[in-house]
């Protein structure tokens, strides 16, 4: 899984295994280490929400997918979601969770694992 977040957006990338993870067991999450705290970052099902929404605490950031959408996202075509989230003081946070596809050119990185990138055909 990766994770970009800049400014106001976070941006969830999901290879197939994980995609399938999540569809079939309701939760996927990982941790990156630092001396004194981990850092931990997670994207789960949720039948509470309409839309994605996300929190932070307890130095983790959870990215809520609603169950309708993680049904049969592993099968079909569909490439992400998207949602902005309002927030207090007219605040919103942009949140998108989306199939993690191959680089159309070779940067060095393990995509054994990525869905082909339908770019790449044309």
């Amino acid at each position: 899984m990766k994770i970009r977040i800049r400014a106001n957006s976070i941006r969830f990338r999901l290879t197939k295994s994980e995609v399938d993870q999540l569809c079939n067991t309701g939760m996927i999450e990982e941790t990156t280490p630092f001396r004194i705290k981990n850092f931990r970052y997670r994207v789960e099902q949720s039948r509470a929400n309409d839309e994605l929404s996300a929190t932070f605490a307890d130095n983790r950031i959870t990215l809520y997918l609603p169950e309708k959408y993680a049904k049969s996202w592993n099968i079909n075509d569909q490439v992400g979601f998207e949602n902005t989230m309002e927030l207090p003081g007219q605040q919103q946070l942009l949140l998108l969770l989306e199939k993690d596809f191959n680089c159309l050119s070779p940067r060095g990185e393990d995509e054994t694992d990525n869905y082909i990138n339908p770019k790449a055909a044309e």
